[in-house]
């Protein structure tokens, strides 16, 4: 599954702790650049100015929770 969200620097913290909690692999990107999003370095070292690709197989609840939170409307 593909969802693009937007993050702004303080809400990078808490994404990657949720995202830690996951038991599957997620990555976030923007154009080339891939990281995973449990990295706090990773996800911090993206533009986060641009709308961000989030890449992930498998389900947690309060994690699509965030992902509607910080959601870009298509």
């Amino acid at each position: 599954m593909v969802r693009t969200i937007h993050l702004t620097p303080d809400e990078v913290q808490h994404f990657v702790s949720v995202t830690s909690k996951c038991d599957f692999d997620i990555d976030i990107s923007y154009n080339r650049y891939i990281v995973d999003a449990k990295s706090f370095l990773g996800v911090y070292g993206l533009d986060l100015r641009r709308p961000l690709k989030v890449s992930y197989d498998g389900y947690n609840s309060e994690f699509e929770e965030l992902l509607k939170r910080f959601s870009v409307a298509s």
